[in-house]
């Protein structure tokens, strides 16, 4: 197993998925998947995975799904979803799993990749925090407040989301955008009114600060993660396989981990450096759970695409449905767990 990280500077990686990005010709999709390869010849191949905070390749090692592979995976890690777009895009890795949103931003920037899994569960850990004193009750409140927040990510839909809802628009706000680490710094210091983030960040803040939710996307915004694919993996037969592959041992990881959550929760602590009671707030309401990559999801990332249009975050709402392919879909569908 092949075993080295790159961490990658948000800054560089969000050139093309910024809010005044110019909507292109729709990505006109890949032809018919290219024939499975057997397993036996895939030695020299090395997978190129992005990660964020361990989430992928902890789960895949704790539950042994990284032993015995007959191909080598390298694995990248990412501050964020939208950088890992961007990678996938330029050919730098072939999978991630990312938040709802970085696959918009992707799509409105013609970015070529796919969408090719699901996994539901991460409403409960995507909140709007506030300080446990602030004046700040509701998210009506937060009109004329600053909310630090990553751009193109989860956490900018649940925030969209949770505005529109309350009956703000985007401009009613000051959008402070920043990575978790810089944005952590910026709440304690009270630089910002509130934060919207996700797990594990959230339970984290949770635990480091003293913090109230206003708010959280479970029942507002989809919550899912998804898995996207480069153009160039799924058009290679032997990335196509071993992706296929992957996809099925990361499925069989969560099952482990659904059975298994304490000694789950210990490994991913040790793997990425949390501390034990955060990891395990956080894996026990964020884990992500395959899901099928259905019509209800992809209508589900349409409706969040028009809003983030409809708040002029973007100039142009694109059709999500042509940046999905559900080529994987029967190989994953006797796993799914939600």
């Amino acid at each position: 197993m092949t075993r080295w990280r790159v961490v990658v500077v948000l800054a560089t990686a969000l050139g093309l998925l910024l809010t005044g990005c110019v909507a292109r010709k729709p990505n006109s999709g890949l032809s018919t998947p290219p024939a499975a390869v057997p397993l036996s010849e895939l030695s020299g191949l090395t997978l190129q995975v992005g990660d964020q905070k361990g989430g992928t390749e902890s789960l895949l090692r704790a539950a042994g799904q990284l032993d015995n592979l007959p191909y080598r995976v390298a694995f990248s890690t990412f501050t964020s979803g939208p950088p890992q777009v961007e990678a996938a895009t330029a050919g730098k890795i072939d999978f991630a799993i990312t938040g709802n949103t970085p696959p918009i931003f992707g799509a409105a920037s013609n970015a070529k990749i796919k969408v090719v899994s699901a996994y539901g569960g991460g409403g409960a850990g995507n909140r709007i925090l506030v300080h446990a004193d602030s004046p700040i009750k509701t998210v009506a409140d937060l009109r004329g407040k600053a909310v630090a927040v990553g751009k193109g990510s989860s956490s900018h839909a649940n925030l969209l989301a949770q505005l529109d809802k309350a009956g703000l628009k985007a401009s009613d706000i000051k959008f402070v955008y920043l990575q978790p680490a810089d944005a952590l710094s910026a709440f304690s210091q009270r630089q910002a009114d509130a934060w919207a983030i996700w797990d594990p960040y959230t339970a984290q803040a949770e635990q480091q600060i003293p913090v109230r939710s206003i708010a959280e996307a479970q029942g507002v915004t989809n919550g899912d993660w998804l898995g996207v694919a480069s153009d160039q993996a799924l058009g290679d037969p032997k990335r196509n396989t071993a992706l296929s592959d992957l996809l099925v041992r990361f499925e069989k990881a969560v099952q482990w981990a659904r059975g298994h959550p304490q000694e789950w929760a210990q490994n991913y602590a040790a793997a990425v450096g949390l501390d034990p009671q955060v990891a395990a707030v956080a894996q026990g309401r964020s884990l992500r759970l395959p899901t099928d990559l259905g019509d209800d999801v992809i209508a589900s990332e349409q409706r969040l695409a028009d809003l983030f249009a409809a708040a002029g975050q973007l100039q142009s709402s694109p059709k999500f449905a042509d940046w999905v392919d559900r080529r994987f879909n029967e190989a994953l569908r006797p796993s799914l767990t939600s």
